[in-house]
């Protein structure tokens, strides 16, 4: 039988305000950012910016995000920076591209260039649980869900967050995210594919080692991640229906009473574009498969739909058929779309928005970015994490460059490509409830 036991009131009113002073630690995010080639010069300088930013005590996670270019010293980072820097955990990845905050509190996208990032973060009221998966041997996904649960080893009672970084070399990616899905199915998962090296080891951060597979991080508690995907891409056209496909080949499309193929809908789209538009459609078109309802009707929109943006992969000129990146079924809702700067920026500036409305003071912004965005779909530096900026006015960003983008559209995750993932970590109870730190 459990037993209560008193503390004698001299006792109480000596410890009372030792407790509530140690549960109200506060929440916080310092971040260092340096592009020093040389790692122990990387390496210092993010200890001392660290220093600087007035960090005490020992972060609950350490989020490190480092370029390819110090691929060959890979497995050098983390011990270094854990001697310099006190974390509980350690997690992150190499990629083809670092994201992260400077001294002066500025957000910056680093390309083609070395570059290292950290983020420390203290998040009380949090229960974080690390884990490593090996390459291959995934269980079923027509099994149970517990041998997922079993072979992951975090569990998930309580969980609604997930980050997730993935070895390039990593087989059956998408298999990997449904499983993980099946187990976790409360936890919005943001995260992306690690850069590519020659190095003879993996591209994954974890403690203190560098592997292969996949990391991640499952949170529970006070902190959540709240994931915002940016497709960029906008609709031209109407929305078709499917009525013969063939595993990932659509061969016929309606309009209402109109079918045909899908090379003479686009045909008929292509009547209507400017010339500017048209042009596009030579290297920047793409497919919109609408995930959440397969009875949407042209009036709603792309975000109604829940696209999920694929790329067409072939065309068949003798059939009219076209291949995508996605399988089809009969009856689900497609349209095409366009990729441009202009309709990325306007499209990340309304879901931004949207999150700001939601909760406007994020403790940190994750951004895992295609390695197609960045200047090369700007024009110049810094295009993703200005949107950001513009509606966050001070919250500090991190992240990668990525081979593919990891979160969700209409309530299932997804492996994007040509997108930025978001992760905005916000209080997990309404702030009538449990106000922020």
């Amino acid at each position: 039988m459990a037993r209560t036991f008193r503390l004698p009131h001299s006792l109480q009113s000596r410890i009372g305000p030792l407790l509530r002073r140690r549960n109200r630690r506060q929440a916080r995010c310092c971040t260092a950012l340096s592009n020093q080639p040389a790692l122990e010069a990387a390496v210092a300088d993010l200890s001392k910016q660290l220093r600087a930013s007035g960090l005490s005590g020992t972060a609950d996670l350490a989020l490190v995000f480092c370029s390819t270019a110090y691929a060959t010293d890979l497995q050098r980072l983390l011990p270094l920076l854990r001697e310099a820097i006190p974390s509980r955990h350690w997690i992150g990845c190499a990629g083809g591209g670092v994201v992260g905050t400077d001294a002066q509190g500025q957000p910056h996208e680093l390309e083609h260039q070395p570059g290292i990032s950290v983020s420390l973060l203290q998040l009380p009221g949090s229960e974080l649980q690390l884990f490593h998966l090996e390459a291959g041997g995934l269980p079923d996904l027509d099994g149970p869900s517990q041998q997922w649960v079993d072979w992951v080893g975090a569990q998930p009672e309580g969980a609604h967050s997930m980050l997730l970084f993935i070895d390039p070399g990593c087989p059956a990616i998408n298999d990997l995210i449904s499983g993980l899905d099946y187990a976790y199915p409360e936890a919005a998962k943001v995260g992306g594919i690690a850069g590519q090296h020659n190095a003879s080891h993996g591209s994954l951060l974890l403690d203190d080692q560098v592997v292969e597979g996949a990391v991640g991080c499952l949170i529970s508690g006070a902190w959540r991640i709240d994931p915002v995907v940016a497709q960029g891409c906008r609709p031209i056209g109407p929305v078709f229906e499917v009525e013969k496909a063939e595993r990932n080949v659509v061969q016929r499309l309606s309009d209402g009473d109109h079918q045909g193929t899908p090379v003479a809908c686009l045909q008929a789209i292509l009547e209507q574009l400017n010339p500017e538009e048209r042009e596009l459609v030579r290297h920047s078109l793409f497919l919109g498969v609408a995930k959440s309802s397969f009875q949407l009707s042209s009036n709603d929109t792309p975000d109604d739909a829940a696209f999920l943006v694929r790329n067409l992969i072939g065309v068949d000129p003798r059939t009219g058929s076209v291949a995508v990146g996605e399988r089809l079924r009969v009856g689900q809702r497609v349209q095409f779309q366009l990729r441009d700067a202009n309709a990325s920026r306007q499209e990340q500036r309304q879901l931004l928005s949207r999150q700001r409305r939601q909760q406007p003071e994020p403790l940190a912004a994750l951004l895992f970015a295609c390695l197609g965005r960045g200047e090369g779909l700007y024009g110049q530096p810094d295009g993703d994490v200005s949107a950001c900026r513009e509606q966050f006015e001070h919250v500090p960003v991190a992240g990668a460059f990525c081979n593919g983008e990891i979160g969700p559209v209409a309530g299932a995750t997804h492996l994007h490509g040509y997108t930025a993932s978001w992760g905005f970590l916000v209080p997990n109870h309404p702030p009538a409830d449990s106000p922020a730190s």
